[in-house]
């Protein structure tokens, strides 16, 4: 029951975590690297207690496993995890600075839902027939909730849909290395290399203040303890032993999530297409959970007790 709620119910939470955060995120005048160092710093600091609670005070190993192995294992999941995030935030927001629409740069961050089924293939990895038509499904439902005019690319469209190949990676680094180390020392991890990775380029490339992060303190904290701390780190505890691909598709559901949050904080009005982008997004994910490879199994067993019976 426990692992039924881990994979379905702590992605979508994540999912509405996110898609609430559009709305911290729409105001924001610092600097890109800026922002994602101040919520990474947040988003580690917010952790550290929570593992010191779960580990029952044992200062020794917070940031470390039993053995010098584990150890290792998890800090260069960490590490890896971290880099393919900030790299992928950081993409994300230079293509929204640079021109490309909120609606279309969440059309193009979720393609994640194409691209890591066909990574998993290259890794060995299928996935059901269900799931595949669920993430064709899933994609006419994005465009309808996302694409609002003439679906034009444009060159800082680029950086968006390359944050979407960085965001697929991030996803299978979490897949393969959640199973081999605790997830919440993993997240903190994290983020302690984004917010490292971060502040090196904002230092180099822009002007860090605390004038500058003192207007976007409220989005920060936000974003820092829910969308970072808690949402990713719900990503990847539900991602332990799961389907990477159905995850994609509960984690897309953040795109719901952002236009009706936007239509209830910023007052913004859904069309018709929308509500039906909502709709075949719900459709895709229910599909994706139905277990179709069991069905056929029993369907089979069935067959082969009648014709037994005969």
């Amino acid at each position: 029951m426990y692992d039924r709620i881990r994979k379905t119910a702590f992605p979508i939470l994540a999912a509405m975590i996110w898609g609430a955060a559009f709305v911290a995120q729409k105001n924001n005048t610092t600097g890109a690297l800026t922002f994602n160092m101040s919520r990474s710093v947040i988003a580690f600091l917010f952790l550290l207690p929570v593992i010191l609670i779960f580990t029952k005070g044992d200062i020794r190993h917070i940031l470390g496993e039993r053995t010098k192995k584990e150890t290792r294992t998890l800090w260069i999941g960490g590490v890896c995890c971290g880099l393919a995030l900030s790299a992928a935030t950081f993409l994300q927001q230079i293509g929204l600075d640079s021109g490309t629409e909120a609606g279309k740069a969440s059309f193009l961050t979720a393609m994640y839902i194409v691209i890591v089924p066909v990574f998993g293939l290259v890794l060995g990895k299928k996935a059901p027939v269900n799931v595949w038509i669920s993430v064709a499904i899933a994609v006419a439902g994005l465009y309808l909730l996302c694409v609002k005019g003439k679906f034009e690319v444009r060159p800082s469209d680029v950086y968006v849909a390359a944050c979407s190949l960085l965001f697929s990676v991030h996803i299978l680094l979490i897949d393969h290395f959640s199973a081999r180390c605790s997830g919440l020392k993993l997240s903190c991890i994290q983020f302690l290399t984004s917010a490292v990775v971060s502040g090196i380029g904002a230092l180099a490339f822009e002007e860090p203040s605390w004038s500058g992060i003192a207007p976007n303190l409220g989005a920060i904290l936000y974003l820092g303890v829910f969308s970072s701390g808690v949402a990713y780190t719900l990503q990847i505890i539900a991602q332990r032993d799961a389907n990477p691909t159905v995850m994609t598709l509960l984690l897309s559901m953040e795109s719901v999530f952002g236009v009706v949050s936007g239509a209830i904080f910023l007052h913004e009005v859904m069309s018709v297409k929308e509500y039906i982008g909502c709709v075949l997004m719900l459709a895709a994910v229910i599909l994706a959970q139905l277990p179709v490879k069991k069905m056929l199994e029993r369907r089979r067993s069935g067959k082969k007790k009648d014709s037994s019976s005969i």
